[in-house]
């Protein structure tokens, strides 16, 4: 834990004149592709160096672009390439980011919010805010994980905590739901409505102890997630939209996540499928794990193949994705659901149609009635 006193500088404001002034360009990140044989290399790397005392042999992987201070893959997803040798485990901790994992190679199992998870190759599972887990290699080869965290935003608004001294605890967690007469929340006056607009007033007893939403680990067996996803492939060629199913955290309501900064897609794209340009200002980093294919991303072009990670959309640059010989599977990560819920995220869909603000107005839709399956 940080000192409960700090020594503060004494520093001071300043005005920044923008009468009739612009806001700046945006710094767009240039896409960027991590190649199987690089991810590979550091793998070996990390699996040969002494076993370190927390048992984390991770390496994040930083685009050029990034901040140090808050190194990401784009500009609000770390992501960080995690290995376990057989028989090793992680020292327990909790943070208060939210992650994806996505297991690439070997398997194991995972202690998180008092439940165990044994996972396989290509699973998928999230890990809510602030609750103590723990990774464990209890199988005979290597286990080698992709995780996606929000860890960027966080320490670019200095409010990033990481707790390494914890306990692994069953109950840890567990939500505690609110009772209908829960003394905490209760105010002589209650919230009541001002004006006429619908807008209320809420008392400081409601304002500090809100109504508990709960988080729970959900884990997506690739097995499973597989033999649903492969169904679309007979979808036909003229099929507009893509062929995926997003891994759906009920917690996260409508703003369609795996965590409330996440969404989390699996995509099949059969030979010779080439997507539509679109764009969204929601970064997009894509792990393709069969096949090959290629990205046109503003106007340049990025060769893929099976075992690369890619930022593959960079916020509001138009792009598309095509397969080439073979079938492509592929697990996409996006800062959607953040960006709908700060009413951010312009959608494109077509660049033929104009861009929609997705949760505030109506969206798009795909020919999926006329396509079949």
């Amino acid at each position: 834990m940080q000192e409960l006193k700090r020594e503060f500088a004494t520093r001071q404001a300043m005005f920044i004149d923008q009468t009739g002034g612009s806001p700046r360009d945006n710094h767009y990140w240039e896409p960027v592709v991590i190649t199987r044989e690089e991810i590979e290399a550091e793998v070996a790397r990390l699996a040969a160096l002494p076993a370190p005392e927390d048992g984390r042999r991770q390496s994040l992987i930083v685009h050029p672009a990034a901040d140090r201070t808050s190194p990401g893959l784009a500009p609000g997803i770390q992501v960080a390439l995690q290995v376990l040798l057989p028989g090793e485990s992680t020292r327990p901790m909790r943070h208060n980011a939210t992650e994806v994992n996505f297991c690439i190679r070997g398997g194991g199992r995972t202690i998180v919010a008092g439940r165990s998870i044994s996972f396989r190759q290509y699973d998928v599972w999230n890990h809510p805010s602030y609750v103590a887990y723990q990774h464990i290699n209890d199988t005979d080869e290597i286990q080698v994980r992709l995780t996606y965290s929000n860890i960027p935003l966080l320490q670019h608004m200095e409010i990033y905590v990481p707790d390494f001294d914890v306990a692994l605890d069953v109950a840890s967690g567990a939500a505690i739901m609110h009772k209908d007469d829960d003394p905490r929340r209760k105010n002589p006056f209650g919230t009541f409505p001002i004006g006429t607009e619908g807008g209320l007033l809420m008392p400081y007893e409601t304002l500090i102890n809100p109504t508990v939403i709960e988080s729970k680990p959900l884990h997506f067996p690739w097995e499973n997630v597989k033999a649903e996803l492969d169904k679309l492939s007979a979808l036909g060629s003229d099929y507009i939209g893509r062929r995926l199913y997003m891994m759906y955290n009920p917690s996260t309501g409508r703003t369609n996540g795996i965590t409330p900064n996440f969404f989390a897609t699996m995509t099949v794209r059969p030979p010779k499928i080439v997507d539509r340009p679109h764009r969204h200002v929601s970064a997009a980093i894509n792990y393709y794990f069969s096949g090959s294919g290629h990205s046109m991303v503003a106007g340049n072009r990025y060769e893929w193949k099976a075992g690369d990670l890619m930022l593959s959309a960079p916020g509001w640059a138009v792009h598309n994705h095509a397969s080439h010989d073979e079938s492509v599977y592929e697990l996409t990560i996006q800062d959607q659901p953040l960006n709908i819920y700060m009413e951010s995220l312009l959608w494109q869909e077509s660049m033929k149609e104009a861009p929609a603000l997705l949760g505030t107005e109506t969206g798009f839709q795909t020919n999926r009635s006329a396509a079949g399956a």
